[in-house]
């Protein structure tokens, strides 16, 4: 049970999100509920009823809905959702503020307060890229972003999706061959930003970030490949993305 754009669960939510930016809520809060009543299994119905949640008008529906979403990743409790369970809490705790019980707006804040910046993923993890390296070799920081040229990057990015790291590797800059690496982080790391809580509740894709060196420990030859169009349409969405890149 992972993140897959390609899950129409998950299409459907991104083209309410898409719905919201050209400011059509109504339409938006149609696709997240037709999400919500197509999602066949756990993972999906976090999702969904996260996005149904934010287009409640009702104070209590938005509580109903929410709470909804964290009995679904409580029950999944994996490292897919783990991330979501601060901004779930807190969002929860506001709900009650705003219907005047402070015992329980209490309770929440302290949960979302115990789980921020708690990360329990072991991986294994991977790092994409179209550069030729070998086991034992040092990934570091201070290159250019494959997204912006004029960006130094402070920090190296990898995360625990094979698929996801497959994607990067087609996306990633140069004209050798795409290029999957299993990696082991020397230091501390961190949730990706650009991702966590920007779209999808908490960080589903499990992407990481750290200033120290990753190790290659290996290689994997065996993800899904995404399809010319694909790739098209992910370089259109990069090219016509204006948000700054937390660096």
């Amino acid at each position: 049970m992972e993140f897959n754009p390609n899950n129409h669960v998950i299409k459907l939510c991104v083209q309410g999100m898409d719905m919201e930016g050209k400011g059509k809520p109504e339409e938006a809060s149609r696709l997240f509920l037709q999400a919500w009543n197509e999602a066949t299994n756990d993972f999906e119905k976090f999702i969904a009823a996260h996005f149904v949640a934010r287009h409640q008008k009702d104070v209590r529906d938005k509580l109903k809905w929410l709470e909804t979403a964290l009995q679904f990743a409580l029950k999944i409790n994996n490292e897919a959702v783990t991330g979501a369970f601060p901004s779930l809490y807190s969002n929860i705790a506001k709900c009650y503020e705003d219907l005047n019980d402070p015992d329980k707006a209490k309770k929440n804040h302290e949960l979302a307060i115990s789980f921020k910046n708690k990360l329990s993923d072991k991986g294994p993890f991977y790092h994409g890229t179209k550069a030729d390296l070998q086991v034992g070799d040092l990934l570091t920081a201070g290159y250019s972003s494959n997204y912006k040229s004029e960006l130094t990057m402070n920090h190296i990015y990898f995360t625990a999706l094979v698929n996801g790291a497959g994607l990067a590797a087609a996306l990633a800059k140069g004209d050798g061959r795409e290029r999957v690496y299993m990696v082991e982080p020397t230091a501390n790391f961190e949730n990706d930003p650009n991702v966590t809580d920007k779209k999808f509740p908490g960080n589903p894709t499990r992407s990481y970030r750290t200033q120290a060196p990753l190790k290659i420990v290996g290689e994997v030859t065996d993800w899904v490949r995404q399809t010319p169009e694909e790739l098209q349409k992910w370089r259109e969405k990069l090219a016509n993305n204006k948000g700054d890149i937390i660096n």
